[in-house]
């Protein structure tokens, strides 16, 4: 069974940075372009941005387009999100998808099979 698995979440001050990491067993992870998206409660998960399977594409939410990062070193099935410049607004539990099919811009999360548990990012003012 495909997992994923994300840590690095934590608390931070505003302005702070943090990075994320998605580590994929099970999973023919080269094959597939990963999102990274995020929840508040009661709220829906919103796109923060995607990588395409071989890392030379990706794409962002406008909100986060120029703090945030997406990086993947398929060798260690890993995909990465480096948050700078971070705000309040950010706190919300992130997690990470994986789709065989996308191209890692998909907003909809329907688009990725594998989703992991999710970690909280907390961003104090």
């Amino acid at each position: 069974q495909a997992q994923l698995v994300e840590s690095g979440g934590g608390l931070v001050q505003s302005g702070g940075s943090l990075r994320l990491s998605c580590v994929a067993s099970e999973l023919a992870f080269s094959t597939y372009s990963m999102g990274w998206f995020r929840q508040d409660p009661g709220k829906s998960r919103e796109f923060v941005g995607g990588i395409s399977w071989s890392g030379n594409r990706t794409y962002y939410s406008e909100s986060v387009k120029g703090r945030f990062t997406i990086a993947r070193d398929n060798a260690k099935n890993t995909v990465y999100l480096q948050m700078n410049s971070l705000k309040p607004e950010d706190t919300a539990v992130y997690s990470c998808g994986a789709s065989l099919y996308g191209t890692g811009s998909s907003y909809n999360p329907t688009v990725y099979e594998y989703w992991g548990q999710g970690t909280q990012v907390t961003v104090s003012s």
